[in-house]
């Protein structure tokens, strides 16, 4: 073999052998991604205003796969690999939290979770009763927000403080719509009743044409903070990131 020949050998092997641990680093670097979205985070992203004022449409979400423990519906896209969840606690009541709506066990759904099993929910006058009780709610101020027809209207925002402490934000455009009187609810075991923050404006629990009670095993995950929130535009129309971006919302956490 000549010295020509030796040397083109030992650079086609190099070269070889760097292609190979590119293909290893890639590989890698999918395993890991993979991994983190099935078992750890998963992005999500808000197309509807039925969480406002908590979530903004063009709100982009980490959502903790963690939290609530594993179903078929968190790490194994629907698949009968176990029933029920493992390796997990109990969502508490206020959290907001990601689901597979019930009716098709695919469609992504996020709401508050306001119910839980055992419970008694009814809204009277659109005020929220839990067990009877009504839950207390404190005007913050009045805003001009479409209805569900797309149409501005005055709207109330209050803020609302469940049995349990915690507090949010909802609004209410009158508290005489369709969902504001209520028939009482008894959440059965192992179910979530939810409710959107926009209550006039929000297909839930309510509505058992289109959700009804969330079995435990079709949460995903419980929403944590935004890590972009774009007003008008799309993640991948970064041309606009300039004029959309919502710096004031970016890394908020959700409550």
């Amino acid at each position: 073999m000549t010295e020509f020949t030796r040397k083109q050998s030992a650079s086609t092997q190099k070269k070889s052998g760097g292609f190979a641990e590119v293909v290893r680093t890639l590989l890698y670097a999918v395993i890991i991604a993979v991994g983190f979205r099935t078992f750890a985070y998963e992005p999500f992203n808000i197309p509807s205003s039925s969480m406002v004022p908590t979530l903004l449409v063009g709100d982009y979400l980490f959502v903790s796969k963690f939290t609530y423990g594993y179903s078929k519906y968190t790490v194994g896209l629907g698949l009968p690999l176990f029933d029920g969840r493992i390796l997990g606690s109990e969502p508490e009541r206020g959290d907001v939290a990601v689901f597979k709506q019930p009716r098709d066990n695919r469609t992504d759904y996020i709401k508050r979770i306001v119910g839980m099993p055992g419970d008694r929910i009814q809204v009277t006058d659109g005020i929220l009763h839990i067990n009877g009780e009504p839950v207390q709610r404190e005007r913050v101020e009045e805003e001009v927000a479409p209805d569900e027809y797309g149409r501005l209207v005055r709207a109330t925002v209050y803020r609302e403080t469940l049995p349990n402490g915690r507090e949010h934000l909802i609004r209410e455009i009158s508290d005489a719509g369709p969902y504001d009187n209520t028939r009482e609810f008894v959440v059965p075991e192992r179910h979530y009743f939810m409710m959107g923050d926009n209550r006039d404006n929000s297909a839930d629990s309510r509505e058992f044409s289109t959700v009804g009670y969330v079995p435990e095993e079709n949460l995903v995950g419980r929403a944590e903070f935004l890590f972009l929130s774009l007003d008008d535009a799309r993640i991948w129309e970064i041309w606009k990131w300039p004029f959309a971006l919502r710096f004031s919302r970016l890394l908020d956490g959700v409550v």
